[in-house]
C-alpha cells in the first residue's frame, strides 16, 4: 500500500475535527514547501548572477600589490 492510500485510509477513520487538523497541517506543509522552493530559486539565481558577472575574469591580468602601495597601514 502506498503512502497516499495509507493517509487516506487513516484520515477517513478520524472524527471530522481531527480531519480538519490534518487538513490544516497539510496546508502548512504545502506553504512551507513553496517557501523553500522560492528560497532555493533565489539562491540559484544569485549563484547564476555571480557566475555570469565573474565570467572571463580568470583570464584577466591582475596587478600585484605590495605593502608599499598602501596609503594607510593599520596595525
Amino acid at each position: 500500500m502506498q503512502v497516499i492510500e495509507k493517509i487516506q485510509e487513516n484520515v477517513q477513520k478520524l472524527p471530522e475535527p481531527f480531519q480538519a487538523e490534518v487538513l490544516d497541517f497539510v496546508e502548512y506543509l504545502l506553504a512551507k514547501s513553496e517557501r523553500e522552493a522560492l528560497h532555493q530559486e533565489a539562491i540559484n539565481w544569485s549563484d547564476f548572477s555571480l557566475a555570469a558577472a565573474m565570467a572571463g575574469m580568470e583570464d584577466e591580468e591582475t596587478s600585484t600589490y605590495t605593502l608599499k602601495d598602501l596609503k594607510v597601514v593599520f596595525s
